[in-house]
């Protein structure tokens, strides 16, 4: 038996996002973005449509740290009364930061709580999010969680709630033209990552196959184009695409071992979460080799290879965008890659891997083949 679900209302093309204030619909709205000019002048255009809102947090920081996240709160409490609307402009961290801001409803004591297990999801009532991704990776437009950092604790917390589903998305390449290489490479690889990772897990589904495979190709067939002509509105569409679709295919089954691989990577050695959840791909794709099902099916379906042969050709279009796939390069010594493949197992996204401990450290070259079987 297998379910999919997505209730997420998703407006996607050229020009979309001048249909914001029309899905406002005349409700006060918060609106969480950056402070950079193009985003001021995107508020400002919101704003002759919508009306001024009620408050603006644009101090979003990469990676939402939960020391920040509670000051940003306590700016809420301080309103007469919660908007009714979170608008998230921007690109992951921002849509991130909304959905805590949504589910706080002005009380970071709740949200602390929840993130720690000392509350149930009884006790959150989300204010509705509208989404409006300008980066093409993360997904977070159409998924019901969001990732807080504890960087002074050294831990990652997954806020996931079904009511944090955005109940619109506006995706608009448009907003997406002109970003730099670097994020435009790390965030379409995280895009891969959540494709691929949809596939080599214990809630794949047919839908999230299908979801998984387009947004693979997509990205695979454009990314490397997209990093010569960052201007391209045609292949920022195409990528945007992807990305929506590797959201709407980890939407329901989450992320898996790569994820779990990536969060302490980022953590102890400072690497951006695009890459830390990606050069380990094709290690990953190498160790499922022998896997049936819904992952053999979806590999086959985006490389036309067998996983060996497919895992050297991402290797060699990682390589090639100017990413290695050698953890060495991370500063990660030999010692710490066993420990962190070996804990990786041990986490929550580790537990959704198909895969076999003994197959991975072999295809890390930190086992044989024979002591892996």
């Amino acid at each position: 038996m297998w379910s999919y679900r997505n209730p997420v209302d998703v407006r996607f093309g050229r020009g979309s996002f001048s249909k914001l204030g029309e899905l406002l619909n005349g409700r006060t709205y918060a609106l969480v973005t950056y402070g950079e000019p193009f985003f001021r002048s995107l508020a400002a255009s919101l704003e002759k449509t919508a009306g001024a809102p009620q408050l603006i947090i644009d101090d979003i920081a990469p990676n939402p740290d939960i020391a920040l996240l509670k000051l940003q709160t306590a700016r809420f409490s301080r309103l007469s009364r919660q908007p009714e609307v979170i608008v998230a402009l921007g690109g992951g961290s921002v849509i991130d930061s909304a959905k805590v801001f949504a589910a706080a409803r002005g009380d970071f004591d709740a949200i602390d709580a929840y993130l720690k297990k000392r509350a149930g999801a009884e006790t959150l009532h989300p204010s509705p999010i509208i989404a409006v991704p300008t980066t093409a990776g993360t997904g977070s437009e159409v998924t019901c969680w969001g990732t807080v950092w504890d960087n002074a604790g050294g831990v990652k917390f997954s806020l996931a709630h079904p009511g944090l589903y955005p109940e619109f998305a506006i995706v608009d390449p448009e907003l997406m033209l002109g970003k730099p290489r670097d994020l435009t490479v790390q965030t379409g690889l995280d895009a891969l990552s959540h494709a691929l990772e949809s596939l080599w897990n214990r809630n794949s589904n047919p839908v999230s196959l299908a979801h998984a495979v387009m947004a693979a190709r997509g990205v695979l067939s454009t990314l490397p184009l997209l990093v010569n002509d960052l201007r391209n509105v045609e292949l920022r569409e195409r990528m945007a695409c992807a990305a929506l679709l590797a959201g709407f295919a980890f939407s329901n089954t989450k992320t898996a071992i790569a994820h779990s691989l990536s969060y302490p990577i980022t953590l102890r050695y400072g690497v951006p979460h695009g890459i830390a959840c990606s050069f380990s791909l094709p290690m990953i794709l190498r160790s499922v080799a022998g896997e049936g099902g819904i992952c053999a099916e979806g590999l086959q379906a985006i490389f036309e290879a067998e996983p060996r042969h497919a895992a050297d050709f991402l290797a060699g279009t990682l390589e090639k965008l100017g990413i290695s796939t050698d953890y060495h390069r991370y500063g990660i010594s030999v010692d710490d890659w066993r420990a962190l493949i070996t804990q990786a197992f041990e986490g929550e996204r580790g537990q959704n891997f198909i895969g076999k401990q003994g197959k991975l450290l072999a295809a890390a070259g930190l086992e044989t083949e024979a002591s892996a079987a």
